[in-house]
């Protein structure tokens, strides 16, 4: 049955991870980018904003080495245009450390300061204090679309229609710049006032030329490649979008079971139980996105995404419209005000001594450069 509560991304490093194969892998996956994220203007406010300008209004959520909170800008009261309340992504440097995430954090902030689309979170500023890395982001307040699937227990195609073809616009824009998403579920995707989907937490985004080697992702989600310690690229996000498919059509994933290792046997296996209810061209679009063979996977062919908004399961589609937000979105959260947070979990306020910044400003010889640990994070 299916699982019903949040599930936890996995990273294992590897010692290839950043080891290039010599030739190319075939179709897209290989392609040198449509655009150079370098290129791109940083968007990010360098100065006259500094933590101590918001104050916590709400803790949305927690993970394995920081948490997300609701915050105000104090003098956004003045203001009424202008933008009040935001996510603050807050990481424990040390934590970071430990599990051995820096270049991971580093890469986050890296990609997220340039790419800009409307179906991706946005960033806005980083700060750093003795203890932690924080990233100031928009509060996208209607909650993950996990949340609202398991409240529905399955979308409808059209639903499911609407949903997956934000996503894949995303991965498209993404993909130009050779950037791997690498973490797609419905836990990373948030629904913003109006309905639509925005991808959220980059911790395993990366630019990738051709491949790379780490196992990392969540183990429902993780495509046969990866599992194999095969070398992976954009194919992998697309396996993902077919999962994911698949769970919003059925309420549950194609390949679950209680442990990681049984998950990763079944991927391997390739056995898909189809419901007797699902209609055969939706069950044409999730094959052709969980095909073992990356060469002839949907999306990573010499048609590259292309091949995918030519499917006919998205027949009718209007591409630009829907990237535009013109199209009205099947569920709309109901909130009340911007610092609503009736769909997150509602959880304790952090302790003061464990968000130092945000409480005063720190002096310099708090952070200085020749501190080991604040060394690794000089960008923010």
């Amino acid at each position: 049955m299916a699982p019903r509560k949040s599930r936890e991304a996995i990273d294992i490093s590897r010692v290839r991870e950043n080891q290039a194969l010599s030739h190319p892998t075939g179709g897209p996956e290989g392609h040198r980018p449509l655009k150079l994220l370098e290129d791109e203007e940083v968007h990010l406010q360098k100065g006259g904003v500094k933590l101590t300008d918001f104050e916590v209004r709400g803790t949305l959520g927690t993970g394995t080495f920081g948490r997300v909170l609701l915050v105000r800008h104090r003098s956004s009261s003045n203001d009424p245009s202008s933008q009040s309340h935001f996510a603050l992504k807050v990481l424990r440097k040390t934590e970071i450390v430990r599990l051995r995430q820096v270049e991971h954090v580093n890469a986050e902030r890296y990609i997220l300061s340039r790419v800009h689309h409307p179906f991706i979170v946005d960033l806005f500023a980083t700060f750093q204090d003795s203890l932690n890395v924080y990233m100031l982001m928009s509060y996208i307040p209607g909650g993950e679309l996990f949340t609202h699937l398991r409240r529905a227990q399955r979308f409808t195609p059209d639903v499911t229609r609407f949903y997956l073809a934000t996503i894949i616009l995303a991965l498209k824009y993404l993909h130009s710049y050779n950037i791997i998403y690498r973490d797609l579920k419905p836990e990373n995707l948030l629904l913003d006032s109006r309905g639509y989907l925005r991808l959220t937490d980059f911790g395993f985004a990366k630019i990738v030329d051709d491949r790379t080697w780490t196992l990392c992702g969540t183990p429902e989600y993780l495509a046969p490649e990866i599992i194999q310690s095969d070398g992976h690229g954009k194919a992998a996000d697309w396996w993902a979008c077919g999962v994911l498919c698949y769970e919003m059509l059925v309420g549950y994933p194609p390949f679950y079971d209680e442990s990681p290792y049984g998950i990763y046997e079944k991927i391997l296996n390739g056995h898909i139980h189809w419901p007797r209810g699902m209609d055969p061209l939706s069950r044409s679009l999730v094959r052709a996105f969980l095909n073992p063979d990356r060469t002839q996977r949907l999306g990573n062919m010499i048609g590259g995404p292309q091949d995918i908004l030519d499917h006919p399961w998205f027949r009718g589609v209007d591409w630009d419209a829907l990237e535009r937000r013109e199209i009205n979105a099947p569920i709309i959260p109901h909130t009340s005000s911007s610092d609503d947070t009736r769909h997150f979990l509602h959880l304790p306020f952090p302790p003061a001594a464990e968000i130092p910044g945000l409480i005063q400003e720190e002096t310099t010889s708090a952070i200085q450069r020749f501190d080991p640990i604040a060394y690794q994070f000089l960008e923010f």
